[in-house]
């Protein structure tokens, strides 16, 4: 063994030139860790594992497949919500319309033939707005409010010939049908424009209620001027107790 080799590290830094204004250490120069450091930095778990464990895949699936169903959840909660919200203005807008034309021809919309269609509908024991009876008294108060009463879309003199009911009219009126609401687009069904109006379209792709049952029967409804709700896409007919029209959207 020589002498450089019996030298310790601080006497090589001791005895190592100097150049400008840093050190410069001999190239013999080493740190030798002590051999049990050198064995735990081999055996390290950082460079030793190279991918997840079973256990540890299953918790990353499972902490992503809760935070997806709460993100589902709220998103589908503030879409029924803002629903809820729209079906409330349009009601109260279609509502006004109706008091308008009463304030023109002395009535509420009503089928001009007693018991059918909006005295027909009775909202204390039908709740399934995709029946035909749903969509037919709708169409009674869309004709009478758009003044669109041959269901094109569109008011012009072909309307002149029909009543709110789409029965001819005879002799037909003399002027254009007056229009007291304009329904927009996203209200109506379908929601084809070129096709011919089958139902005033609430926000949960169903009939609105129209209704002037309690009109006709005192019994039957709940306003004696005229009942207008949303069944917030339930389908269900209430019962006694009633739970199901607690839920709608309603004008009473």
């Amino acid at each position: 063994m020589t002498n450089a080799d019996r030298m310790t590290n601080v006497e090589k830094v001791a005895t190592a030139g100097v150049r400008h204004s840093g050190f410069v250490i001999d190239s013999s120069f080493v740190i030798r860790l002590p051999h049990r450091s050198r064995a735990k930095m081999g055996h390290s778990s950082f460079f030793s594992r190279s991918a997840f464990t079973l256990i540890e895949l299953i918790v990353v699936v499972t902490v992503i497949t809760i935070l997806a169903g709460l993100v589902l959840s709220t998103a589908g909660y503030a879409r029924k919500k803002g629903a809820r919200a729209r079906a409330e203005t349009e009601i109260a807008a279609i509502s006004a319309a109706c008091e308008s034309y009463k304030a023109d021809n002395g009535i509420y919309p009503r089928d001009p033939t007693a018991n059918t269609a909006t005295d027909a509908l009775n909202a204390r024991a039908m709740g399934d707005p995709t029946t035909t009876l749903y969509n037919t008294a709708s169409l009674v108060v869309y004709r009478a409010l758009s003044g669109d009463r041959n269901l094109d879309r569109n008011v012009t003199t072909a309307d002149e010939n029909f009543n709110i009911d789409g029965t001819t009219l005879t002799p037909p009126l003399s002027q254009l049908p007056q229009s007291y609401f304009t329904f927009k687009p996203n209200m109506l069904s379908p929601g084809d424009q070129t096709q011919n109006v089958q139902y005033i379209r609430d926000p949960f792709g169903n009939s609105y209620g129209y209704s002037t049952a309690n009109q006709a029967n005192p019994n039957n409804g709940y306003n004696p001027t005229f009942d207008l709700w949303s069944t917030s896409g339930l389908t269900t007919n209430p019962g006694n107790p009633d739970t199901i029209t607690p839920q709608w959207i309603k004008n009473w």
